[in-house]
């Protein structure tokens, strides 16, 4: 049977937590504009616009392609971190996204893998796709269209990467960070245990 750690729900981001590479930058890199991903990522960090602005502004560049298209690639293209398999099987977490589930669930499905999934959704228009936000209004701790509305009841253990993360992380009673949630969390005064592949959080709550 899948255990726990302790108490605590075990909450996995996806993309850069999950994957090797965040899937969304793929789908952007390969279908969006540039330029466009880049400059909204650059704003974003100074503060200059909202993470919901990002995501639609982002995600407005992906025109005139099929959503088939785009999983049947991504399929090819996206690898899974090591370790979560192993994580999966003992743990039994929830996958919380900011992404989408449309582009989750192939994955998760070639890898044969199981889990609890909240995320967004997407209408994929020949115009340009939009979010379908899992929340109806905006964060009443951070005021942005973040995750924190996903997250289990009671005490988690959250693991994640990226920007999207540090909301549902400041709530988590540990946390296990890589690349800019670390960084974040470092300048913040915040305790977290670093990690690289999932076969290090996995090892870190048996011992």
């Amino acid at each position: 049977m899948p255990e726990k750690p302790g108490s605590a729900t075990l909450v996995l981001d996806w993309d850069g937590t999950c994957t090797v590479v965040d899937t969304l930058w793929l789908v952007l890199e390969e279908f969006g504009d540039y330029d466009v991903f880049k400059r909204a990522g650059e704003r974003l960090v100074r503060g200059e616009i909202s993470y919901r602005e990002l995501m639609e502004t982002e995600f407005a560049t992906v025109k005139d392609t099929s959503l088939e298209r785009v999983t049947a690639w991504l399929t090819r293209e996206a690898r899974i971190r090591p370790g979560l398999h192993e994580l999966v099987a003992r743990h039994d977490p929830l996958v919380l996204s900011s992404g989408f589930e449309e582009l989750i669930r192939p994955l998760l499905a070639r890898e044969g893998v199981e889990v609890e999934l909240a995320a967004n959704r997407l209408d994929a228009r020949p115009e340009g796709w939009r979010v379908r936000w899992a929340r109806e209004q905006p964060c009443e701790v951070c005021g942005d269209w973040c995750k924190r509305s996903g997250l289990p009841d009671g005490p988690f253990v959250y693991v994640g990467d990226g920007y999207s993360d540090r909301c549902p992380a400041l709530a988590a009673e540990r946390v296990f960070a890589r690349a800019g949630l670390a960084e974040y969390l470092e300048r913040e005064g915040r305790h977290f245990e670093a990690f690289e592949n999932l076969t290090d959080v996995l090892a870190a709550l048996e011992r």
